[in-house]
């Protein structure tokens, strides 16, 4: 089970990159990527456990085997884990895992992280926090999924629930959802910046057809918002666990076509397009929300982060050798 990694909302209005593959963790648990990010580690979460759930303190505390960047992972003895933000803005959408996803999970085909508990903050911690029940399972990784098919299949099998789940009236809006135009200014400076490193050129005259695009239609529904690799597990060869939903909300889905690029090879994209039935707009501009993701995230974590950093220079690619419409 790991979190999100999302770069700072001052950087490009509410712009929130992917999850890192799997990687080194170290404890005490980050090298700080934040200006704003506080000490998290072992002993720290001992000690808001055993103040505020002493029902659990005497249980094993291990940092989870991953490299996050939004949130800091433990695993609690062998049923549980914790989530503690590492910057303000992923503890500003903890609620909405809170409050949302016990009302969604019933409705999905796969498990989803389930809260059991909500720290509070504390001297020496300044946010609200999560305990969670653990969820067992692998991040897939690109290029390595031995039935790419099969989890193509899955993962529209949960986006066609998620878009089917019922939306009411207190339903709040999407955090990636909107026109893509709300992007241009964040992206193209992020091409900007990224001259030498990729095709600036090629990818400038995407992101202006992209803009090009007509808008979407269609009702709102329930989004995620960052079906990233490390926000997925699977056991065997099949999807078990969809994670972080921080992101949750109503509005257009188109940002969750994202896994098109981002993980699944162009031989089971087709199948992951026809299971959605997902017309020539709409998968274009799946294709340019990827795109943008992956370039403001990369100039972001290419020192800090580089398994991060290795992932959008996947998309990238992806992204650019794909002309399917």
């Amino acid at each position: 089970m790991c979190a999100a990694a999302r770069t700072p909302d001052h950087l490009h209005d509410d712009d929130h990159p992917y999850d890192q593959l799997p990687g080194p963790l170290h404890d005490p648990l980050h090298d700080r990527l934040h200006d704003e990010e506080p000490a998290i580690d072992t002993g720290l979460v001992r000690r808001l456990i055993a103040a505020q759930f002493p029902q659990w303190k005497g249980l094993p505390l291990t940092p989870v085997g991953f490299a996050t960047t939004d949130n800091a992972m433990f695993r609690l003895g062998p049923e549980l884990a914790v989530r503690l933000p590492r910057a303000a803005w992923a503890a500003g959408n903890l609620g909405r895992e809170q409050y949302w996803l016990p009302r969604l999970a019933r409705q999905l085909p796969v498990p989803v992280p389930t809260p059991v508990g909500q720290g509070r903050p504390t001297v020496g911690y300044p946010w609200s926090w999560s305990v969670l029940r653990w969820l067992d399972g692998a991040n897939p990784v690109p290029g390595s999924i031995p039935n790419p098919v099969q989890l193509a299949h899955d993962l529209a099998g949960f986006l066609t629930a998620l878009r089917s789940a019922d939306v009411g009236p207190r339903a709040p809006a999407a955090l990636r959802s909107g026109p893509l135009a709300g992007r241009d200014a964040a992206t193209r400076a992020a091409i900007g910046r990224l001259r030498g490193v990729i095709d600036t050129e090629t990818t400038t005259a995407l992101w202006d057809k992209a803009l090009r695009l007509p808008e979407p239609t269609g009702p709102a529904v329930w989004v995620h918002g960052d079906l990233s690799p490390g926000n997925l597990l699977v056991t065997g060869q099949r999807l078990s666990a969809v994670l972080d939903f921080g992101l949750l909300g109503t509005g257009d889905p188109t940002v969750d076509l994202l896994p098109a690029w981002s993980l699944l090879p162009p031989s089971a994209r087709q199948a992951f397009r026809s299971a959605l039935a997902v017309d020539d707009a709409t998968w274009e501009r799946g294709r340019a929300w990827a795109l943008s993701l992956a370039l403001v995230q990369l100039p972001y974590y290419r020192t800090t982060n580089p398994p991060l950093a290795a992932n959008a220079r996947h998309i990238v690619r992806e992204v650019l050798a794909d002309r399917s419409v």
